[in-house]
């Protein structure tokens, strides 16, 4: 169930002992839990408590005030005997008025009187501890203590210095918002950079520096009777270039043949991407040069043309409408000038595939901005008023095959012009290098409870966590990505999760493909026992990050975080806080990890609310991104987008 209302009672209610009668400076020997006081003993040296008590985990200061990460606190002062004893030190907490002054003290156990703890006797010169049973602290109070020493017959005459300290969260968060919009699947478009656009274009690295010069910009197709040459160049965009230009009097509407929607007002000069959709605006201008004998003298005649393209895959049966996998592909030429000496211009468009017989594909349909067909090419005849409308080419592929298969494009524009010369081909490069395939759709069968699909798998989903409704779950997932080494599904440390699929060659001990089971039961074993919480935060799960449906899982064989077992993850749980704006906070599990997690370790286990735990996952849409396995997404936590490190506890926002 989800947390209960904030101030729920609990039977775990800490008990604070509160007398204002009792005199908080008065001698240490007036409240001898550590034993009676000897007067036969007077004349020896009497011990003493060290000037600097503190409290931990994880014994930081924030201020003045010591930082603790756990109820269960420890206190901790030295102590000294100049006669050489051995040593116990008494710790004696109290509640903190508005002066800053102790006001109540507060009873630690019930095996004295006095409500004290008194430590266990400790050489000369050493740090004594004490620690405070769970539920004995309010979480979110501040609270102060002070020490004395005892060596077994004599207590020191006066108190140590006092130490304040807080018990406080890493996160804190409310109880889950009634209702969220939030669209946790919805995905912007990403720029990336192709690996392979072909001879006559530079290859960019990701910041757009060229990493690798044109190597034939010019093509040309063989000499006519006349000797006349047909030649093809492509240039990449100019910087003044920014929409694609519309021809005058078109609707402000997307056209109807536009393939990707969202790509029609895109800048051009960069490449954008989904799961699912691939808008090339990159590609640039192609120049048709018709020359006579000599290809270098100045032209008879040219014509200039901008160019994009498109790749659509669809992950469903709902989207394609058909019960195949299948993709398509689309270019938009669009003419900026033709020389009337060239008489008309035709183009054809070649898509090659790695598909061989597994694949049904279509010729080009080619179309008009309002889906009309225009015929078998692109065509255009100087001098007549269509002579600069854009045409579309589009070619559809269904995948016929069963498994999974990634498959590798090729395309090519061939030219030829009305007044003469043999065709010219302008190579416009593959899906990228085999190394990267960024634009190489994959088909498969394999999804659970999916028709085939496709999908573009070198982009690399976000999924986003609803912290309105999951707040406990997003807070946890938060200080993982921040402390986990390898930050995983952290986009802003760009460190991804990979999905554990179906398809993962990975077996257990009875032979079988690796599920999300085997790992839980490693890092969250039936034996684990969830740490107290106050009831108002409801029944609570152990919840582990990395997921148990990824690679990173602390659980998964040969992982990067693989642990022999659960005990070796950071530990976390919630609890309920009694000040402050937020009413629950996630606490370090001390009682095996006395100090707390440390940030070295390879995974996390947290006990969170069952809903939360059960849900906060439960959109990741396998189905709709096409998840195989070790394909990789990262995780959005935007309640907690704004927090800074663990040092200090964040509070969570909602979302808008």
């Amino acid at each position: 169930m989800p947390f209960a209302a904030a101030g729920t009672a609990s039977a775990t209610s800490p008990p604070v002992a509160a007398s204002s009668a009792l005199d908080p400076n008065a001698p240490p020997s007036t409240r001898p839990a550590a034993g009676p006081e000897r007067a036969t003993l007077a004349a020896n040296s009497r011990p003493a408590s060290g000037k600097n008590p503190s409290a931990g985990p994880q014994f930081k200061k924030s201020g003045s005030t010591w930082r603790v990460i756990a109820p269960e606190v420890v206190l901790q002062n030295t102590a000294t005997d100049p006669d050489g004893d051995k040593v116990d030190v008494t710790f004696e907490v109290w509640t903190v008025d508005a002066d800053g002054k102790p006001k109540d003290r507060v009873k630690l156990t019930d095996s004295n009187p006095y409500g004290v703890l008194v430590s266990p006797y400790v050489a000369s010169g050493k740090s004594a501890q004490a620690q405070v049973d769970y539920g004995r602290l309010k979480p979110g109070v501040t609270y102060m203590f002070h020490t004395n020493a005892y060596d077994g017959g004599l207590y020191e005459t006066e108190w140590s210095p006092w130490a304040t300290f807080h018990v406080e969260p890493y996160m804190s968060f409310p109880a889950p918002q009634a209702s969220s919009t939030v669209d946790q699947t919805t995905q912007s478009p990403q720029t990336f950079t192709r690996t392979d656009p072909g001879p006559s274009l530079p290859t960019l690295r990701a910041d757009g520096t060229i990493t690798e010069q044109p190597t034939k910009k010019r093509s040309c197709g063989a000499p006519d009777a006349q000797g006349h040459w047909l030649c093809i160049e492509l240039s990449p965009p100019s910087k003044e270039q920014s929409l694609t230009p519309r021809r005058p009097g078109l609707a402000a509407a997307v056209p109807e043949a536009e393939l990707i929607p969202w790509c029609e007002d895109k800048p051009s000069g960069a490449d954008y991407m989904t799961r699912s959709d691939a808008c090339l605006k990159s590609i640039g201008s192609g120049k048709l040069i018709f020359t006579d004998t000599d290809p270098e003298k100045p032209a008879l005649g040219y014509a200039n043309f901008e160019f994009e393209q498109r790749v659509k895959a669809y992950p469903t049966k709902t989207e394609s409408g058909s019960d195949f996998a299948e993709f398509d592909q689309q270019i938009l030429i669009k003419p900026t000038y033709i020389d009337p000496q060239l008489d008309d211009v035709q183009m054809d468009w070649k898509v090659a595939s790695s598909c061989d017989d597994e694949c049904i594909q279509t010729p080009p349909k080619w179309t008009d901005d309002n889906r009309t067909d225009t015929g078998g090419s692109a065509y255009w005849v100087t001098q007549t008023s269509s002579q600069y409308d854009r045409r579309w080419g589009t070619v559809l592929t269904k995948w016929v095959g069963s498994g999974k298969k990634q498959i590798d494009l090729g395309w090519e524009v061939t030219a030829k012009v009305g007044a003469g010369g043999n065709p010219a081909t302008a190579n416009f490069g593959t899906s990228g290098d085999t190394r990267v395939r960024e634009l190489a759709p994959r088909c498969d069968t394999l999804v659970a409870g999916a028709k085939p699909g496709c999908t573009l798998p070198y982009f690399h989903p976000t999924f986003t966590v609803d912290t309105n409704l999951y707040p406990a779950a997003g807070a946890y997932y938060w200080l993982m990505q921040e402390r986990l080494p390898d930050h995983a599904g952290a986009r802003r440390w760009d460190s991804l999760l990979h999905y554990l699929g179906p398809d993962t060659t990975v077996k257990n001990s009875a032979g079988d493909p690796w599920t999300t089971d085997d790992s839980r039961k490693i890092v969250c074993p039936r034996s684990w026992k969830k740490h107290t919480a106050d009831s108002s935060v409801g029944a609570t799960d152990c919840d582990e990050y990395a997921m148990a449906s990824t690679h990173e899982s602390g659980g998964f064989p040969g992982g990067v975080n693989q642990v022999s077992n659960g005990d070796q993850c950071a530990q976390y749980f919630t609890d309920h806080m009694t000040t402050g704006n937020t009413e629950f906070g996630l606490f370090a599990d001390t009682r095996d990890a006395t100090k707390g997690p440390s940030g070295k370790e390879r995974c996390g286990r947290a006990a969170i609310n069952s809903t939360q735990n059960e849900k906060a996952f439960s959109k990741l849409p396998v189905a709709g991104w096409r998840l195989l396995d070790n394909d990789g997404y990262f995780v959005n936590l935007p309640g907690y987008a704004h927090c800074q490190g663990a040092d200090k506890t964040c509070a969570w926002k909602k979302i808008g």
